[in-house]
């Protein structure tokens, strides 16, 4: 009993695999007239042909049709039969498209490659797209209803209807019912549906959109359809305007955040020792080499640690370039007080030696400051893209400013500096000690460099002339805001970085900088002490 109870589960073990391995060889048999309907001559056939094959929703299509547009595909004369070929003993080794099973080999004379243009790449393509709109994962389904919307395929209607009825995941459905609006437009359907469907896209809008609708604006004849389509598209192109606005502030900001690091630390130096300080552009160079030197240490014995080594940077930035202003200060700039022009050319000569000492320590060759996790990537806002490095470095430039400036007016320090910016004589002769107050306020400045330049690793380049493409702007940015006023230099930062982005678009780059320049010369000959001038006796004389 126990030996026929054995017998008979070793019997339906193998019918159980004798019918799973037919379920294949059954489907591939299904497949192979379709498959084969890809060698009919014309690409109106070979276009029909695909969509057969989209229609059948079976994932073994899919390998089929990337080798049709790889162009691997041939179609054997004698018969018409639809092979995948590749070049072998001066003929074609043969396969099904399939199943990949051996198909024998051909000369090259009994075959013909099947030849593909755009119409039947995008076909290609929207089917593909087809294939996974019954995945399992929303993901998936999501990039398909994606490429059907840009593919916008009539012949598609049908699929995407079967799979509205069935998506549950509101984003997958709202791409879909975008995907069949667009296919509808290329459809022969009632101009009622077309006018829908352009009602559907206008309220999704984007450049994307704008592009189908001017297509169809320009193929459709005089009628409804066309009005429909000219109205969306000026809604469609009044909304992109504000955007563009929008992103033109954005982009400014950002920019304006950037010069804010860079000239923050300038507008001290410059206000209390009016010194014009040609090696600050240095000082964040030298913020930038330590965030790079603490990334290669974490990376080569923590890495563990390497989201934090910002975090550990900023500190460290600030001693090494503060330390440097200070030195600065101590061996060259105190002998040239009252003498700007030699301090000048005294603080130009500073900063070259800087650049050549750090080319002879790390070479002339940019190197690589990696983002930490929580500044990759980025989000979207409406049709804003906003990185996530960008919009940190604008939290982190008005936290050091709203922290200089509680230095500033909450600290000794900060009275005895604001006491030498006003008046120095007076200042000095109520006991504060000035050229301490001179070297402290240099290296506070420079400090205050180093930490831009950690921020500026994140965006630009780290090379030995990574400050000198701020210097000019920096000097700008002071001279507009008032010298040695905080809040002006945040006031001209911002103003200056959000008037470069509206100029480029129109202007480009370098002429939009020319202009800002035209701009702040013509603006210092009816304001010269800038937009906050400082106040006070040695101020005003």
């Amino acid at each position: 009993m126990v030996d026929i109870i054995s017998h008979c589960k070793a019997l339906l073990a193998i019918l159980a695999l004798v019918v799973l391995a037919a379920i294949p060889a059954a489907r591939a048999d299904d497949l192979k007239p379709l498959v084969d309907g890809l060698g009919k001559p014309g690409y109106a056939a070979l276009k029909d042909a695909v969509g057969a094959l989209a229609a059948t929703g079976d994932p073994a299509v899919a390998p089929v049709l990337q080798s049709l547009t790889a162009g691997d595909l041939y179609v054997r004369k004698s018969d018409r039969a639809v092979f995948a070929a590749s070049k072998a003993d001066g003929g074609f080794k043969l396969a099904d498209p399939a199943t990949g099973a051996d198909a024998g080999t051909a000369s090259s004379g009994e075959v013909e490659k099947i030849k593909v243009n755009n119409a039947v790449r995008e076909a290609v393509t929207a089917a593909l797209g087809s294939l996974t709109l019954m995945s399992p994962d929303p993901a998936r389904r999501l990039a398909s209803a994606a490429d059907l919307f840009k593919s916008a395929d009539p012949a598609q209607i049908p699929l995407i209807d079967q799979a509205i009825s069935k998506e549950s995941d509101p984003r997958v459905a709202t791409t879909l019912q975008l995907a069949r609006a667009a296919a509808v437009l290329k459809s022969d359907e009632p101009d009622a549906d077309k006018i829908a469907a352009i009602n559907v896209l206008q309220a999704k809008g984007g450049r994307d959109v704008l592009a189908q609708l001017t297509a169809i604006e320009a193929s459709s004849p005089d009628g409804a359809v066309k009005a429909a389509a000219t109205s969306a598209l000026t809604s469609i192109r009044g909304t992109l305007a504000l955007w563009d606005g929008a992103q033109n502030i954005l982009y400014g900001v950002s920019l304006g955040s950037v010069l804010l690091l860079a000239a923050i630390g300038l507008a001290i130096t410059f206000g209390v020792m009016g010194v014009i300080n040609m090696a600050h552009g240095e000082m964040v160079m030298l913020g930038a080499y330590t965030t790079f030197v603490v990334q290669e240490l974490i990376r080569n014995n923590a890495p563990f640690l390497f989201d934090w080594s910002l975090a550990i940077a900023l500190p460290l930035a600030f001693l090494v370039a503060g330390l440097v202003g200070v030195l600065i200060e101590r061996l060259v700039i105190r002998y040239l007080y009252g003498r700007p022009l030699e301090t000048l050319l005294a603080t130009w000569g500073v900063s070259l030696i800087l650049q050549q000492a750090v080319r002879t320590w790390f070479g002339p060759n940019n190197r690589e400051v990696g983002n930490p996790s929580w500044m990759s990537g980025a989000f979207e806002l409406g049709n804003l893209t906003i990185t996530y490095n960008r919009m940190w470095i604008v939290v982190f430039a008005l936290v050091v400013f709203a922290a200089l400036m509680l230095v500033l007016k909450r600290t000794a320090f900060g009275l005895q500096t604001r006491a030498v910016t006003q008046n120095r004589p007076m200042a000095s002769s109520m006991g504060i000690r000035t050229p301490w107050v001179d070297a402290l306020t240099f290296g506070l400045g420079s400090g205050i460099a180093g930490i831009a330049g950690v921020a500026l690793s994140q965006i630009d380049n780290v090379s030995p002339n990574l400050g000198q493409g701020y210097i000019i702007d920096s000097f700008m940015v002071v001279v507009f805001g008032g010298v040695g006023n905080l809040w002006g230099t945040l006031v001209g930062a911002f103003t200056l970085g959000i008037a470069n982005k509206f100029l480029e678009p129109y202007a480009g780059a370098v002429l939009g900088k020319i202009l800002v320049l035209v701009f702040i010369i013509l603006f210092i000959q009816k304001r010269p002490r800038g937009l906050f001038a400082l106040k006070g006796r040695a101020v005003e004389a």
